[in-house]
């Protein structure tokens, strides 16, 4: 069967590669092997063309079995130390033709094998033969057969099943591509599970160059060779981005499970009759039933006729645009390695991808989040290469010197690259942090006293230089949207989550950075809980109006009346629980007493006792009544008093 070699592939950060085999070849079957946890993505992705207009008939691929499930049906089963004898005992009733030693033949139905010695096989054991058109069994030593003829069909088949089977292996599936007869110009693509391309960078600086510092960036794309082939003189590309990519389970067959329903007795309806449609125009004999991946399904039908090569954009309606090197894919970026590569199977290869001069900065950067005490020495550049750069390791060299390495980000064309390479130690920052809260704004609303105050908080930065020459840090400062800066000076630069503030050190010495940031937050707090001399101190500091601050104090005044009189309510209840104890006792001592003597006299005094204790429930019940509407009536002042200051 033709091998179809790989001639382009493509790589990605994701765990994918996309790939491509083509090649000129002649005749009806393509076979590919693939392996088990590839098959997913194969029949999701697989594209068959053929250039030479010829015709992709189907896609044959076994079906997901273990080999002990595909020979479940099969009747030959053979070990791998006693093929011979297995053959025999799986041949028993078959048709068969001996062939043995002395040029002799026997011929039948093989009856069996008899295994007198498991010592030695070859010497004792005998086959049996039921002779055709006769009754008689003829038996001759296993020792002596060279050679099975199968002259049944089925066992012959089963053979040869059973050896396409053993042959297969458990980690991989074969795909066989049908094609027309005739020539083929057959290219083959799809996307597979491959390991991740990799880059790494160096950036060799110049500061002493004529237009200024220079440093030359060079990238290297580094990939592997997972595959069960070498590459030979491939055409290779390496996407930076990340497609959306997933594994879908096609390969598994699933069988939904369907509602049952009973079979109703009616009376057979009468035919009918359809006519039938007339075709507009005459096609071919044959009608292919799906070019993509799948069980192949054919009509049995003359082959078309060759057709002539169709341009692409018809071939493949949704092919990818072509690209030149270093070239946007839409939300992705392709490195085109320009020059063929060849690398041997189970081997790995670095091919140049970029390679930029570029003028840079440094700077001193300090986040005490990433690294606290000492500022990183940083190459500031602007990505001019032309190309989008993918995230990965960078080597710093200076003065034919390592000095350094960091990792070098996403960076499209025309965006900023920081790299950290070095923390200078001869710089040590130094923080303190704190935070306060300033009233604002007062205001009465309701029954609340509203404040509005700035929260105010600091972080100090204190800087010492102990290098013989001044320089310059970039403090960066989390930025917050909640706060703005506060008596601080506007920042030398600003990212998407830092302010970078620009300090000056000088030589042998220290400098300070604060910087304030506030927001406004409000609170509220009852006005019967405020304190004169709390509303006292609003009123000097000018935060309250001092007609406000007067209605508060008067209605202040109210509520202390009115706790008051809620108090001497609340004197009266106890009291009069205490009277109705003392006349339970009374009426409890009363009862024990007779009518006459010292008893009669002294019932004489409960009585007049009871009469005291109902006298003063009375004076009571008149107080109580009185303070209740002092209440009302406080309550209903304090009311319009509050709906007065706006609540």
């Amino acid at each position: 069967m033709p091998v179809l070699p790989i001639t382009h592939m493509t790589l990605y950060k994701h765990g994918v590669g996309f790939f491509t085999r083509r090649a000129k070849l002649a005749g009806e079957e393509v076979g590919l092997s693939f392996r088990v946890e590839e098959m997913n993505d194969i029949l999701k992705s697989l594209t068959v063309l053929s250039w030479s207009g010829g015709q992709v008939l189907g896609i044959d691929y076994a079906t997901p079995q273990s080999r002990e499930e595909r020979l479940a049906g099969c009747s030959i089963r053979l070990g791998d130390d006693r093929s011979l004898r297995d053959l025999l005992v799986s041949l028993r009733g078959r048709r068969v033709r001996l062939v043995l030693d002395q040029n002799e033949v026997a011929a039948g139905t093989l009856l069996g094998l008899d295994e007198v010695s498991a010592e030695q096989p070859l010497a004792t054991n005998l086959v049996s033969l039921l002779q055709e058109g006769s009754a008689q069994v003829q038996a001759v030593g296993l020792h002596r057969v060279v050679g099975v003829e199968i002259l049944d069909e089925q066992g012959a088949s089963d053979l040869r099943f059973f050896l396409q089977t053993a042959l297969g292996q458990e980690d991989y599936r074969q795909v066989t591509v049908r094609l027309t007869p005739g020539e083929h110009d057959l290219s083959v693509s799809y996307i597979a599970p491959a390991p991740t391309w990799r880059v790494s960078y160096r950036l060799v600086l110049d500061p002493q160059a004529q237009a200024g510092p220079r440093a030359l960036l060079q990238g290297w794309g580094i990939f592997d060779n997972r595959l069960e082939e070498d590459l030979q003189g491939i055409s290779l590309s390496l996407i930076a981005g990340m497609p959306i990519s997933f594994i879908y389970d096609l390969y598994t067959p699933f069988t939904p499970e369907r509602p049952v329903v009973k079979e109703e007795a009616r009376v057979a309806a009468a035919p009918v009759e359809f006519t039938g449609a007339v075709p507009e125009a005459e096609g071919p004999e044959e009608m292919t039933l799906g070019a993509g991946v799948g069980r192949v399904m054919r009509a049995k039908m003359a082959p078309p006729p060759a057709a002539a090569p169709a341009p692409l954009r018809e071939a493949l309606a949704q092919a990818a645009p072509a690209a030149a090197a270093g070239a946007a894919l839409g939300e992705l970026f392709q490195y085109v390695i320009t020059t063929p590569v060849t690398v041997g199977r189970g081997q790995s290869a670095m091919v140049p991808i970029v390679s930029a001069d570029l003028g840079y900065r440094k700077d001193l950067l300090y986040n005490g989040a990433k690294l606290p005490a000492h500022p990183v020495a940083t190459l500031r550049l602007q990505n001019e290469s032309g190309l989008t750069l993918e995230r990965g390791p960078v080597t710093v060299i200076e003065g034919a010197e390592y000095v350094g390495e960091a990792i070098l980000p996403f960076t499209v064309t025309g965006g900023e690259l920081v790299v950290p390479y070095s923390v200078e130690l001869a710089v040590k920052v130094q923080e303190s942090h704190g935070s306060a809260r300033e009233v604002h704004r007062l205001f009465v609303k309701g029954a609340y006293l509203h404040f509005e105050e700035w929260e105010v908080r600091w972080r100090q930065y204190q800087l010492n230089n102990t290098t013989g020459a001044a320089c310059q840090v970039l403090i960066e400062h989390p930025r917050s949207p909640e706060y703005e800066l506060h008596k601080t000076a506007e920042p030398a630069e600003k990212t998407a989550e830092h302010l970078r503030f620009a300090v000056e050190v000088p030589a042998r010495k220290e400098a300070t950075l604060r910087v304030q940031e506030r927001r406004l937050v409000t609170r509220y707090e009852e006005l019967k809980r405020q304190s004169y001399d709390g509303l006292r101190r609003y009123l000097e500091r000018g935060l309250i109006d001092p007609a406000v601050h007067e209605q508060v104090v008067g209605l202040l005044k109210l509520w202390e009346a009115l706790a008051e009189a809620e108090q001497q309510l609340g004197a009266i209840e106890k009291e009069r629980e205490k009277i109705f104890k003392a006349q339970q006792q009374i009426q409890g001592n009363m009862g024990a007493l007779g009518q006459a003597g010292k008893e009669g006299a002294m019932r004489a005094r409960y009585v007049e006792e009871l009469e005291k204790t109902e006298d003063r429930l009375r004076s009571l019940a008149q107080g109580e009544k009185s303070l209740q509407a002092e209440v009302e009536r406080l309550k209903q002042e304090i009311a319009e008093r509050i709906a007065q200051l706006g609540g």
